[in-house]
């Protein structure tokens, strides 16, 4: 038996000494790696952030999105996501595949309504070819005709398949309406009508517009070095134009946030897929991080996860105690001059008027590195450190976040999309009312 307590003594002491040497939050939060800034002379800037691994991420983001596109050519930017990959004046598209695959990489894009990326993960020694690959794929995608209408096709079938995303609908709806007349209630997508029109000229006039080097930036986390990356990025992107025909600059339409609502009733559905928001707080606005206190307090909810009522939302045990709903989220989606700060839920027709109540009532209860150092730098002309950021939350108090609350909530009109059986849903006036009664 002595000998049983001394192993387990021992063990217990090994465990104890190897959790010594965990480093803590304040260490953690000091040993985050420097931003390195750089800007091109044709505008185009160079971050990154150095932290020794043996694999990087690399990237080009880019300050256009469907935000920037019109009613006539909205989808375009996402378009020619579908023909980055489909090969490059230098690289056919077999020629591409079997490059990055040679690397064991991986490449891929995304489009957002205010940003396009296309990033690369690989090796770190790596890093010049994925250089060289991104910048063939950014300024000399082929975009033959062949290509564009097989990839007419795959849009299409993508915008059959998202119709049946419910959230994603739901969320397109949302925008639709809180932003009706500007060009932040497009969706990413675009309509069918322009999937089957847009043409090859079309995307040209898109990039051409668009794809210039003071709305880039290129970007690299991991096993990466400063200097080197700027020098791949002179190679590379120095021939970037800077410069638009005529002068003909892009300028952001301003965004107009209207107090509204949006039905698609559906009875034959079995849940009701809702969403209703305020107008929230822009990118670099003081009132960011207390309202995302605040939605950090309202929290998210599934029927399929754990905890029940013994959840620190007090929205979240309600809804499992009382079962008024599958799930639901807060959310605050920021812009470069609005957001949109709500809820989004799903629930059976018969709880929706609870959840609507439940929902606004909530409001008034709370008192990956590389792309987020893209993110930054599009946003706010810098890398935010962790340490910032930790010291802006630690600073918001219960007295900040009610009067962060109030400013945006109390007596504002809000905007509902709602889809499915909703009948019950409440009828906007009384919604809008609501909100008057609210008190923080």
């Amino acid at each position: 038996k002595m000998a049983s307590v001394c192993r387990v003594g021992s063990t217990v002491g090994r465990s104890l000494a190897k959790y010594r040497n965990v480093i803590s939050y304040a260490q953690s939060l000091a040993g985050a790696p420097e931003t390195r800034l750089t800007a091109l002379d044709n505008g185009l800037r160079v971050a990154s952030e150095e932290t020794g691994h043996a694999t990087c991420t690399v990237g080009l983001w880019i300050g256009a999105g469907s935000r920037y596109e019109s009613e006539k050519n909205n989808g375009a930017g996402f378009f020619l996501e579908h023909m980055a990959f489909k090969g490059t004046k230098k690289h056919p598209q077999t020629a591409l595949e079997q490059e990055v695959e040679s690397m064991g990489a991986h490449l891929s894009a995304y489009t957002s309504r205010e940003h396009t990326a296309y990033y690369m993960k690989t090796l770190a020694k790596d890093l010049p070819k994925a250089v060289e690959l991104l910048s063939e794929v950014v300024q000399h995608c082929s975009l033959n005709e062949a290509d564009v209408e097989q990839q007419r096709a795959v849009v299409l079938r993508e915008l059959e398949e998202v119709e049946g995303n419910l959230q994603e609908v739901c969320l397109d709806l949302l925008h639709a309406t809180a932003f009706q007349g500007t060009p932040l209630s497009y969706s990413v997508l675009g309509p069918s009508s322009n999937a089957r029109t847009l043409s090859r000229q079309d995307l040209v006039e898109y990039l051409g517009s668009h794809y210039k080097a003071p709305r880039m930036v290129l970007s690299a986390a991991g096993g990466v070095n400063h200097e080197e990356l700027v020098g791949l990025a002179k190679t590379h992107f120095s021939g970037l134009s800077f410069e638009y025909e005529g002068d003909a600059i892009p300028v952001l339409s301003p965004c107009r946030f209207t107090g509204s609502e949006i039905r698609m009733r559906d009875d034959a559905m079995p849940l009701a897929h809702v969403a209703i928001a305020v107008e929230g707080a822009r990118v670099g606005s003081p009132d960011i991080v207390p309202l995302m206190v605040a939605n950090s307090i309202i929290g998210s909810y599934d029927i399929k996860s754990g905890g029940g009522k013994n959840m620190s939302s007090r929205l979240a045990a309600m809804a499992a105690e009382e079962n008024f709903c599958e799930s639901f989220q807060a959310f605050h989606s920021s812009y470069s001059d609005t957001g949109l700060m709500g809820m989004y839920f799903v629930t059976d027709m018969h709880h929706i008027e609870d959840m609507m109540h439940w929902s606004q009532n909530a409001w008034s209860v709370p008192p990956p590195q590389m792309e987020v150092t893209c993110m930054h730098v599009l946003n706010y002309g810098r890398r935010v450190p962790l340490a910032e950021w930790d010291a802006r939350i630690n600073a918001v108090t219960p007295k900040m976040v009610r009067d962060v609350c109030s400013k945006y909530i109390y007596d504002k009109c809000p905007a509902v999309a709602a889809v499915g059986p909703v009948e019950q849903l409440p009828d906007y006036n009384r919604t809008r009312a609501s909100m008057y009664w609210l008190r923080f």
